[in-house]
């Protein structure tokens, strides 16, 4: 019953960011189809899908998971405006009233879970990272 109250809140909180991001990811990989290893390999006769597949997208994706890493804590800050404005009850709804009230423990608990937040996204990055680039590895 209550999910065509949430297209709203939901289409706002996802088209927010989407133009930019995807204008970035889109200039990340012109930049990578225009490097010299990209040329090298068609020069060897690798087909087109080899060269995006395996080469560009290879290395576009350490700006990417960077990207979309460091988003994840800008989602949790973007949905407590949303809940606060659409007045969704959740987290964000509790956040604003907190603030309202002068309530600090919920206000440090909230500011608490998005500074855990952006440290799990920044740790996520580095482990994918190594896991996306061996040559990122320490050892």
């Amino acid at each position: 019953a209550s999910l065509p109250y949430l297209l709203l809140p939901v289409g706002i909180g996802i088209l927010h960011g989407l133009g930019s991001n995807v204008r970035f990811y889109r200039a990340v990989m012109l930049d990578e189809l225009y490097r010299d290893y990209v040329c090298s390999a068609r020069a060897k006769g690798c087909g087109e899908s080899r060269v995006l597949f395996h080469h560009v997208l290879r290395n576009a994706w350490i700006p990417v998971i960077t990207n979309l890493m460091l988003s994840i804590p800008f989602l949790y800050t973007g949905s407590l405006l949303l809940e606060s404005f659409f007045g969704i009850p959740g987290l964000g709804y509790l956040s604003v009233n907190a603030i309202h009230s002068a309530d600090v423990d919920v206000v440090r608990a909230v500011v608490l879970i998005g500074s855990f937040l952006y440290l799990l996204s920044n740790l996520t990055a580095d482990l994918l990272y190594a896991w996306v680039d061996p040559r990122v590895r320490l050892s």
